[in-house]
């Protein structure tokens, strides 16, 4: 929605108070300013909430900013319902929610505690970065990212409308789900994975540089999310615990028959026959992860499509990479998706085009004919 002027116009009114301005809450007070809200800013750290100000995600909050409509609390999730419980009794006419990645924890001690939970909503929204810190922050963070909303309960109507308006006005979807289906999903599709990719990129490091040098995008796509914040994963696996330990039983189960097989095959030797059903076992494997992989939503959450893919070397040189997608546009061939590879040792990159299949030997044949010299 638009105002007269053409500026955005948000449904949340402020002032909204944020605490806690790491990545996620520099990231929601970016995105409202943007919309013209009015936004305060708290955090214990006073150097962290000077840089959010800095950056333009708010100003630092007084004691006379008492007319606060919505607070969202943006703390590690071990202390989460302390700064929630505390912000209810200090804004008894405010809408609370936070953004911890556990929910069914948070409300518990909430409960517990005798908390006002009709304008308590708890929320997660599924976006975020291996870096951290109000300096890594952006406005558009959220865009097109699903934003779960999960009522306690007892929340009221009004109190979960505000929420859900916060979620619309970042760009994000709300999704709602109550707490337990919330935090046994996220424990599947965020929490294992960051496990996963830790202790892989764990086995790098002893290894043989020449080794690491053959690393590809493989190895990357696989390891990213392990430069991530030990101290705050650490809180995030201990506040769903109860998620995270039965799924990663069954990984261990999963992998213990891998690692079997393999014993199997590598004791009669590379050229001679493994012991009957090895060689199924690792496949079988593999074909689980293709199935599940195939589950994984697509473009634009739909189906999961196979596209063609033209991967063209690109110089390492300013303005490269946007001349390739400009002349990707110019021949009227759509770029569903891209991934950029560095070729190691040498000063170019690996452009990986991703167009609707039958379409790529268009492509490949117009790119050859403005001169890119293209891989494989």
């Amino acid at each position: 929605m638009n105002g007269p002027a053409g500026a955005p116009v948000a449904a949340t009114r402020g002032p909204v108070r944020v605490v806690g301005t790491g990545l996620l809450g520099t990231s929601i007070g970016l995105g409202l300013r943007g919309l013209g809200v009015d936004v305060v800013l708290h955090d214990p750290s006073l150097t962290t909430v000077l840089l959010a100000q800095d950056v333009g995600a708010g100003r630092v909050a007084t004691p006379d900013d008492q007319d606060v409509r919505l607070v969202v609390v943006a703390a590690p999730p071990d202390v989460t319902h302390d700064v929630v419980l505390a912000e209810l009794e200090a804004f008894p006419d405010a809408v609370v929610t936070d953004v911890a990645s556990v929910k069914g924890a948070v409300l518990d001690a909430l409960r517990d505690a005798g908390a006002d939970l009709s304008r308590y909503v708890g929320s997660h929204p599924m976006a975020g970065s291996e870096r951290s810190g109000p300096t890594a922050a952006r406005g558009d963070l959220f865009t097109g990212r699903p934003w779960v909303v999960v009522g306690s309960g007892e929340s009221s109507s009004v109190a979960v409308l505000a929420v859900r308006d916060l979620v619309s006005d970042l760009g994000a979807t709300p999704v709602m789900l109550d707490a337990s289906t919330h935090d046994a999903a996220v424990a599947l599709v965020s929490h294992v994975p960051q496990i996963a990719a830790s202790l892989v990129a764990a086995r790098l490091r002893e290894a043989d540089p020449a080794a690491l040098d053959l690393a590809g995008q493989g190895l990357r796509d696989v390891t990213r999310i392990a430069a991530s914040d030990p101290a705050l994963w650490t809180s995030i696996l201990a506040a769903n615990a109860d998620a995270v330990a039965p799924v990663l039983r069954a990984l261990r189960d999963d992998l213990d028959a891998v690692v079997t097989a393999l014993d199997g095959a590598a004791s009669t030797g590379p050229w001679s026959a493994p012991p009957r059903g090895a060689l199924g076992s690792v496949a079988a494997a593999i074909a689980a992860g293709n199935a599940g992989v195939a589950r994984i939503p697509g473009k634009h959450g739909g189906v999961r499509t196979t596209y063609d893919v033209v991967t063209v070397l690109v110089p390492d040189q300013p303005g490269e990479l946007a001349r390739l997608l400009v002349e990707v546009g110019s021949a009227g061939i759509n770029l569903e998706e891209l991934q950029l590879e560095h070729a190691p040792h040498r000063a170019v990159g690996l452009a990986s085009i991703s167009v609707l299949r039958g379409l790529g030997g268009r492509l490949e044949d117009e790119l050859r004919g403005r001169g890119w010299r293209l891989a494989g």
